[in-house]
This record gives structure tokens, C-alpha cells and sequence, in this order.
């Protein structure tokens, strides 16, 4: 009997999210997917609010997630540590920026949200 761990169900269940998908919105997710896990390979993947979120471990809160409504976003919950370049705005911080595409000035972005969200 093969024995799998609470991290390889909760990254099977997001990837089946996300093959789930059409396209071309299904290889968008996926490349975020890879984006946020080349950013920060010690999260952990798993279903949050029915999307892919993204927690140090299958046991500690969300950090980082993204979304496929009627718009595709990358967001962070309370638990980021983002502080947001060049101060707040009013009490307001950064935490949710739309898509509907990647490409490498996005990548590079969400690479550098992502780090910061977990320092």
C-alpha cells in the first residue's frame, strides 16, 4: 500500500483545480502556479476558498493565493508580511493585482511579491 502524504493530496488536488480549467485561462493558472513554487518552493499548495492557496505547511494559514473568477488574480491574505514599497496609501497595503496574462516583467513581479509576502 502506498502512502501519501497530506502535502502530495493537497498539490494534487490544486493541480486538478487548475487542469480543471479551461483554456487558455487553465495554462495561465499553471504558470502561476509554477511562478509561485519557483518563488518560494518551501510553500506548501492546497485548495483555500475553493482556488489554490499557497502556506508554509498543510497546517498554517494561506500566504499567498490565486483566484479564476470573472478576472484572474494573484492575492495575499492577512498573513503576508508585504510592506508596500513607497509606504502605505492612507491605511491601505497592496494585496490582490489582477491578469490576464504572464510574461516575464509579470513573472518577475509576482517572484518579487511572493518573496516578500514570506520574509
Amino acid at each position: 500500500m502506498t502512502v501519501v502524504s497530506k502535502d502530495d493530496k493537497n498539490l494534487q488536488q490544486v493541480l486538478d483545480k487548475i487542469a480543471a480549467m479551461d483554456e487558455p485561462r487553465k495554462g495561465i493558472m499553471q504558470r502561476m502556479h509554477d511562478v509561485i513554487l519557483a518563488a518560494a518552493p518551501e510553500l506548501k499548495p492546497r485548495i483555500w476558498y475553493g482556488m489554490p492557496g499557497y502556506a508554509r505547511s498543510a497546517s498554517t494559514p494561506v500566504i499567498v493565493f490565486i483566484r479564476n473568477d470573472d478576472l484572474m488574480s494573484l492575492g495575499l491574505s492577512e498573513k503576508a508580511t508585504l510592506k508596500p514599497a513607497g509606504g502605505r496609501d492612507g491605511q491601505l497595503i497592496p494585496a490582490a493585482w489582477f491578469f490576464d496574462d504572464l510574461d516575464e516583467v509579470t513573472e518577475k513581479r509576482v517572484t518579487e511579491i511572493v518573496r516578500a509576502a514570506i520574509e
